[in-house]
Order: structure tokens, then sequence, then C-alpha cells
């Protein structure tokens, strides 16, 4: 399959198109084949590594001290679930799907293995692929802040 790889930090440039193995789901995961992703800011500073002083440490532990540790970004994802591990139960292959990726990246890429327990859920079907990708992380942190502004309706 085909994925957006990094292996060292920096501008947009260090983006290279790769063939890499396609991930087959454990007993308790579901494949996803990715029909949309998101640029986040998550994606951004991991690969950039732009962060705060404060986070500087904390973050060269989780992301990679002198290269990243993963080499696929994406933290948001829409698709269609592709295939199901034995143990899966709430989706099934043809099932279409958007996720949070959250700590594990990896949705800039044809294929996408997440535990069926993870930040998954069916894909409503007034949503296009692209605006579901959206959803996980970009719609939520709108929402909390709308939220927090106490926006009323009228």
């Amino acid at each position: 399959m085909k994925a957006v790889v990094y292996e060292q930090y920096g501008p947009p440039e260090v983006l290279q198109i790769r063939t890499v193995s396609t991930p087959s789901p454990a007993d308790n995961e579901i494949l996803i084949r990715v029909y949309a992703t998101t640029v986040s800011a998550a994606d951004f500073r991991a690969r950039s590594f732009t962060v705060p002083p404060a986070f500087w440490l904390p973050a060269r532990i989780s992301l990679g001290l002198r290269i990243p540790k993963k080499a696929v970004l994406g933290a948001e994802l829409a698709g269609e679930v592709e295939a199901a591990g034995k143990n899966v139960t709430r989706f099934k292959p043809g099932d279409p799907v958007f996720a949070a990726t959250l700590q594990t990246f990896g949705a800039y890429a044809e294929y996408k293995c997440l535990p069926e327990d993870a930040a998954v859920a069916l894909k409503p079907g007034n949503l296009t692929y692209e605006q579901a990708a959206a959803l996980p992380i970009g719609a939520r942190t709108a929402l909390h802040f709308l939220r927090k502004a106490n926006i009323q309706p009228g």
C-alpha cells in the first residue's frame, strides 16, 4: 500500500510517498480502507517538532528522540471497513466509518488498523468521507469553544 511517511523532523518536504506493508487486523481490530484524512495541528507539530518549550522533553520521549517513532502521520480518517478480526462485533466489512487515530497516527496511508473499541464510529449517511474525516478532532474542538462562548440559537 502507499503511505505518506517521514523519517526526520522538518518542513513539509520531509514527507514522501512510499510503499509500505498493508497491516492485518488483530482479533479485536478492524482494517479500514482510508478514503479521506485531514492535516491537523497534531500532524504539523509532530512532523515539524514545533512544540512549546515546556513540552519539549515529553514530546521527544513520546514522538522520538532523534527520529520519529511513527513514520506515518494522520490523526483523523474516514473510510470503509475492509476486514474485521474474529472477535469484532461492532463493525463488519463494508461499514462506512470515521475515526481518530490519537497517539498511533497512521491515517496518511491507504489502510489503517484500529481496535473496534477505539474512537471509531459509523459514518452518518448524510456526510461525505471528507466531512466525516474532520469530525473526530476538528468538530469536537469547535464544539468545545462554541459551548465555552455560550453560543445560543437566534
